[in-house]
């Protein structure tokens, strides 16, 4: 972990009259005990594992945590050990601040602490599907990302990251930069820098806003047809869960979505499976009856193009207009939103109840979404769900996890564009497979022709000034239709 000297604030005034005077050392820290190198990678049943290891964090104090107790800041800021587990952590000395073993749980921690962790680390698999290559010269590597994969090591995931695999395929001492975003559920196009300058350039292009984005969504029912203009701001409800809600009070975001297909569930072949029998019990068959939005039949491919770029911002908007992603764990879980699953609720009236529901997802419950409803598959995906099994390992005692289904391992969201707005560069992934028409159906196999956000947003708002409230539906531009095989 790199660190830089810096010298105290209070020191500051002496050090106009002592121009030499020795800047102050930061604070020792713990070290990883182990870095493993290859990375220890196998392959199991479709998924890259990683054996457990040894493994030390280090975080400096965050603003949030300044002036509260230590067990306080881990019971509330992560999720994925038991608060007794990090009790009992602190009191063995594998939480350190600033390198040393503090006296009691309830130590304070103050402005420029550093806190480590050294824990036995249990990373939870990904998909085995290789990070593709689009594009790639000395500057700079277009990678499609797979879905279920992080980019950045963050949470329960280290070496299962985008940075680590690349690296592993590449050299230890290569440093991967990634230039943009993606949730760890989507897939799709991403920038990574093989130096910092051309990072920065294709960072500062994206942030700027001079750079055209096109995603595709599955979704939940028939997507009304021409452009559709959703301006709900987004606000971020609980950091610790990733939940984030339509908000009046949140960031400004904007999304244009244009239906590219829909297809009703009567004419697919594939909706229903062919499995032995119906394993549901009676209360699940009358639990399924009463869900209001498996009303919504079918399913749609949406184009997404985002004019701002908040956190699960097009999650959020698909949500709020009655058409969430069909197998997105948070936003499409009738556990946890309801039957209704929220569309058109920005209201803070049932956040916690929400908050409950969310936490207890992949521990005592799995997900609840629209994708996994086909009647006789209910019972069959829920057993193939992460969630703990009631193991314990053998060296740490951590809470062991199930596998995770494949349909856990990413979201129907796909990054399938990004364009410079000078013309410079355009790249572009294939469509993904649930993108592409059922078995025997036509439909779309490729986007329309290239459609600037700004543009249509500009055409949505101008004839609201004009002629009051509602909003104006524009005819959406021709699909080139195929028949598959």
């Amino acid at each position: 972990m790199a660190l830089t000297a810096f010298t105290p604030i209070a020191d500051r005034k002496d050090e106009r009259q002592k121009p030499s005077l020795e800047p102050k050392p930061p604070p020792e820290v713990a070290t990883t005990p182990a870095d493993p190198w290859p990375r220890q990678y196998y392959f199991e049943d479709g998924l890259r594992k990683v054996k457990p290891y040894h493994f030390t964090y280090n975080t400096y104090c965050k603003e949030r945590w300044r002036g509260r107790e230590l067990l306080e800041i881990f019971a509330t800021e992560f999720r994925d050990r038991p608060t007794a587990y990090y009790k009992d952590a602190i009191e063995r000395g594998n939480v350190v601040v600033n390198g040393q073993p503090v006296p009691a749980s309830n130590h304070i921690v103050k402005n420029g602490d550093i806190i480590s962790h050294t824990m036995h680390r249990h990373e939870p698999p990904v998909t085995a599907q290789p990070v593709g290559i689009v594009y790639e010269d000395n500057d700079m590597i277009v990678i499609d990302k797979p879905a279920g994969v992080p980019v950045h090591p963050a949470g329960r995931y280290n070496y299962n990251s985008i940075i680590e695999i690349m690296r592993a395929e590449r050299s230890h001492a290569w440093n991967p930069l990634p230039c943009n975003r993606l949730d760890r559920l989507t897939s799709g196009v991403m920038f990574i820098g093989k130096h910092p300058k051309a990072a920065e350039k294709i960072s500062m292009q994206i942030q700027a806003r001079t750079v055209k984005k096109e995603y595709i969504a599955r979704v939940v029912g028939e997507f009304p047809e021409g452009e559709i203009l959703c301006e709900q701001p987004v606000m971020q409800i609980s950091p610790k869960l990733g939940l984030n809600r339509a908000r009046a009070s949140g960031k400004d975001a904007k999304t244009v979505f244009k239906r590219l297909s829909y297809y009703p569930p009567s004419l697919n072949p594939n909706s229903k499976p062919q499995l032995p029998a119906d394993i549901r019990t009676k209360k699940e068959k009358d639990r399924f009856s009463k869900m209001e939005w498996k009303a919504k039949d079918g399913h749609s491919i949406v184009r997404c193009l985002p004019v701002t770029g908040r956190t699960h911002q097009l999650r959020v908007h698909l949500q709020f207009l009655g058409h969430p992603i069909s197998n997105d764990p948070i936003y499409c879980n009738q556990r946890v939103f309801g039957p209704d699953l929220a569309a058109g609720d920005a209201g803070p009236d049932h956040d916690e109840e929400i908050i409950i529901q969310l936490s207890k997802m992949g521990k005592s419950e799995v997900a609840d979404t629209m994708a996994y409803h086909d009647e006789l598959l209910e019972e069959y995906n829920k057993r193939k769900a992460e969630k703990m099994t009631g193991e314990v390992c053998k060296v740490c005692e951590t809470p062991l996890y199930s596998d995770p289904g494949a349909h856990e391992l990413g979201i129907y969201l796909h990054a399938k564009r990004y364009a410079c707005e000078g013309g410079e560069w355009d790249y572009e992934s294939p469509m993904p497979d649930w993108a592409l028409p059922p078995l025997g159906m036509l439909g779309p196999t490729e986007t329309t022709e290239e459609t600037d956000p700004l543009e249509i947003v500009e055409k949505l708002e101008k004839p609201r000034l004009d002629e009051g409230p509602g909003q104006p539906v524009i005819e959406p531009a021709k699909a080139s239709w195929t028949v598959p095989g």
